[in-house]
């Protein structure tokens, strides 16, 4: 869904050069269970959790009402009902905080990865892709391990969330992940780089890119915009962030670090389920890094304005304002 750059897991390759061989590079080490808590897992989780991932924005009962899409008071953690309409089944995100009794207190830190790279929850089934473990699969180990170090850290929260029930053609049709090897690092080596694994990280492309009626990507449509997002918040449809005089060819740097801190583009409010709420707690480097691989992307043109009447657009097959310019 998204164009990533990472730098592959190193494998023990074998070259013959005359009579001698090269020296196999070492294999990547398994992550062993239980993790070990750290200070230094603990305080990068909480940065990925509460800012980048922005987990709990799915994984909480969240005041609509106020901007920003934060978890209600005490409900940090508590899971609840997945507010996003038009899905195939009515989707309850569960309570990940350590309570034992309603939570995630007697999963295991083996659940927790299983989850995040195979797309398995702690009982055997098959999450729905909304859980973006496709993204986070691709995460370097070090970072899974801090992700789940800092939310089992979190204050318990005993709040029963009802389990989602799969009709059968759904149920039949998920598939998880198969294990994937141990990955020692992303390739952070340039700004652009970074960014590129930031947005990963955040999903940037799993909002910002339509899909067609079968829930998949549309070619050529990478974070384009109009993707329709409608629920508790209101009904919007996100914006493109390409680089084309439709998307976000005006922007700055200034004006990006802008509306991810303040929730506002000028005059105009960003609605929460953008969740800027979480991204404002980034570093600016790693804003500016995102901006960055932004303005790498393929411009795409394709109108979306949320402030005009909506409409069908040929284009992306969604409904959305100015749909009927494109």
């Amino acid at each position: 869904m998204l164009a990533r750059t990472f730098s592959p897991i190193a494998l023990a390759v074998v070259v013959l050069i005359g009579c001698g061989r090269k020296p196999q590079p070492a294999k990547e080490e398994p992550v062993r269970f239980p993790i070990e808590r750290t200070e230094t897992r603990l305080a990068r989780g909480r940065y990925l959790v509460e800012s980048v991932a922005a987990c709990f924005d799915c994984h909480s009962e969240i005041d609509w009402q106020a901007r920003g899409s934060q978890p209600k008071p005490g409900m940090k953690g508590s899971g609840g009902r997945f507010g996003l309409e038009g899905l195939p089944v009515e989707l309850y995100c569960p309570n990940i905080s350590p309570d034992p009794e309603t939570g995630a207190g007697t999963w295991k830190d083996e659940d927790f990865f299983r989850a995040l790279t195979q797309g398995i929850g702690h009982d055997g089934r098959t999450l729905f892709p909304v859980m973006p473990y496709e993204n986070f699969r691709r995460l370097p180990d070090e970072d899974l391990m801090s992700i789940i170090v800092y939310v089992r850290s979190i204050p318990a929260v005993h709040y029963a969330v009802r389990k989602t029930v799969y009709p059968e053609p759904i149920k039949q049709a998920l598939k998880p992940f198969p294990p994937r090897p141990p990955i020692a690092a992303a390739d952070l080596s340039d700004r652009a780089k970074r960014g590129a694994y930031l947005a990963t990280v955040a999903g940037c492309a799993d909002c910002h890119t339509p899909e067609n009626a079968a829930g998949e990507p549309l070619p050529g449509m990478d974070f384009a915009g109009g993707y329709l997002l409608k629920g508790p918040w209101g009904e919007v449809a996100s914006a493109n962030l390409t680089p084309d005089p439709s998307g976000i060819s005006y922007y700055n740097e200034a004006m990006f670090l802008e509306a991810l801190r303040t929730g506002n583009q000028g005059a105009r409010k960003l609605n929460s389920i953008m969740p800027w709420g979480y991204y404002r707690h980034m570093a600016d480097e790693d804003l500016k890094a995102i901006f960055a691989y932004l303005r790498t992307l393929k411009p795409v043109q394709h109108r979306t304005d949320n402030t005009e009447a909506f409409g069908p657009c040929k284009k992306c097959g969604n409904r959305h304002g100015l749909g009927a310019m494109n």
